[in-house]
């Protein structure tokens, strides 16, 4: 017997409790993202906007899922990841792979 459910579950709510990072916040109109943290809140005159970046395609390389979590409780986030890292004339030259994107 094999037995299927399907459905949808509406206004899911959760709460990280292992975050306990202050995102250091940053003007929109002041942002420079290559030497801004690696994680911050982008302030706009009507809200915010947690962001998290991410230093190298790679997701084993920098590990950025820390950074990721550490915006779940902002209800609006945004998630920077670069396509291409280029390592120099020696350096591999690393680039996004469909199971990142996936």
């Amino acid at each position: 017997m094999h037995i299927n459910f399907e459905g949808f579950i509406k206004d899911v709510q959760y709460k990280a409790f292992l975050s306990s990072v202050r995102l250091p916040p940053y003007k929109y109109t002041n942002l420079d993202i290559n030497t801004a943290t690696t994680s911050g809140k982008i302030l706009f005159q009507n809200g915010e906007i947690a962001y998290s970046k991410w230093v190298s395609p790679k997701r084993t390389r920098s590990y950025p899922f820390d950074r990721i979590y550490n915006t779940f409780n902002s209800p609006v986030r945004l998630t920077i990841i670069p396509i291409l890292k280029d390592e120099g004339i020696d350096g591999d030259l690393d680039r996004i792979q469909f199971s990142t994107i996936s």
